[in-house]
């Protein structure tokens, strides 16, 4: 293998840094190696995609890829319920993505004329986010700890392999929720965004376990921006409203009854044709105040700053309909 097979630009191999103790990497034939002699880290290089995985502290394992015909960490669906879902109405409705991602790629080039964006979690295409990919001027490097064609570098976001000041913008959609420390990434995300730069963020709230073991977490409005306190807010709000919220418990509701591959699936198709509708009373509530309290899912935009968002502050925020007892 040669540096030209390896799915990243060779500016862009320059920013990488060891995981484990963030000392720059040199690349062999078949691996890169971190440069500090004290710690000696290598990482493989499989199929032109860096696998920079931090053995001792992360859930993930190098063994995880270079292990034939073993799951590599994340199980993906079945080729029956692929084809039940693109043949049934979804009840994901994401409202705001496309109008976000125009706006994000709007502010990028405004700051850099040739930008370089890290998506986190690439291996499952965000919604809305055409207008970004479809940008020649972009740079785009996409992230995950699974492997795919797209996928340039293979990572735990928990310890980002880059150099710090490396990105002018970080996209972590639908992804905060599955990992298990997200102000870690967070800070992490922080340390590789140049002064200024952008990310924007997507996280669920009123959502079920999904991903199953790799689930564990769900924010609020405040939550989200409070999950992002270290960056001057650009933009906020509901990105999936309540309709879309009603219709995920519906169709968990009817999947706490049955338990097999086939029974879940012919449940999810149920579900769907019955309640793929509800999700279009989101275009009315979508900007309702009850929507801050009740949406399916949030998105945070906001710009790399010096100054710490302080909870009182953070209280003011409160966008709903509720009024506090205290």
């Amino acid at each position: 293998m040669n540096l030209q097979e390896i799915k990243l630009s060779p500016q862009t191999q320059n920013l990488l840094c060891c995981p484990s103790c963030q000392s720059k990497l040199k690349v062999t034939e078949q691996k890169f190696e971190c440069s500090n002699n004290q710690c000696q880290s290598s990482f493989p290089i499989i199929n032109g995609t860096p696998v920079l995985i931090d053995n001792d502290a992360s859930v993930f394992s190098t063994n995880d890829y270079l292990q034939q015909g073993k799951d590599t960490t994340l199980k993906t669906k079945s080729k029956l319920e692929r084809t039940l879902i693109d043949l049934v109405p979804s009840i994901n409705f994401n409202l705001k993505g496309e109008s976000n991602y125009q706006n994000f790629t709007e502010l990028i080039l405004k700051q850099n004329q040739k930008p370089k964006i890290l998506i986190i979690g690439g291996s499952v295409v965000g919604q809305g986010i055409k207008s970004l990919m479809s940008e020649a001027a972009v740079e785009i490097i996409e992230s995950d700890v699974v492997l795919g064609d797209n996928i340039s570098v293979i990572c735990d976001a928990h310890e980002i392999p880059f150099e710090d000041n490396s990105f002018d913008g970080v996209v972590v959609q639908a992804v905060l929720e599955h990992v298990v420390d997200p102000y870690t990434c967070v800070d992490e995300i922080f340390r590789v965004l140049k002064d200024g730069a952008l990310v924007y963020s997507e996280t669920p709230f009123m959502q079920q376990v999904h991903l199953g073991k790799y689930d564990f977490t769900r924010f609020t409005h405040l939550g989200h921006r409070r999950l992002f306190r270290k960056f001057e807010e650009v933009s906020s709000g509901p990105v999936c409203g309540p309709g879309m919220a009603l219709a995920w418990t519906y169709q968990y509701f009817l999947l706490s009854f049955v338990r097999s591959e086939t029974a879940r699936n012919l449940v999810k198709v149920f579900a769907r044709l019955t309640s793929f509708w509800l999700k279009y009373f989101d275009y009315y509530l979508i900007n309702k105040a009850g929507s801050f309290d009740s949406a399916s899912a949030y998105f945070f935009l906001g710009k790399k700053s010096n100054s710490l968002l302080d909870d009182k502050e953070l209280l003011a925020l409160y966008r709903g309909n509720q009024q506090s007892s205290f």
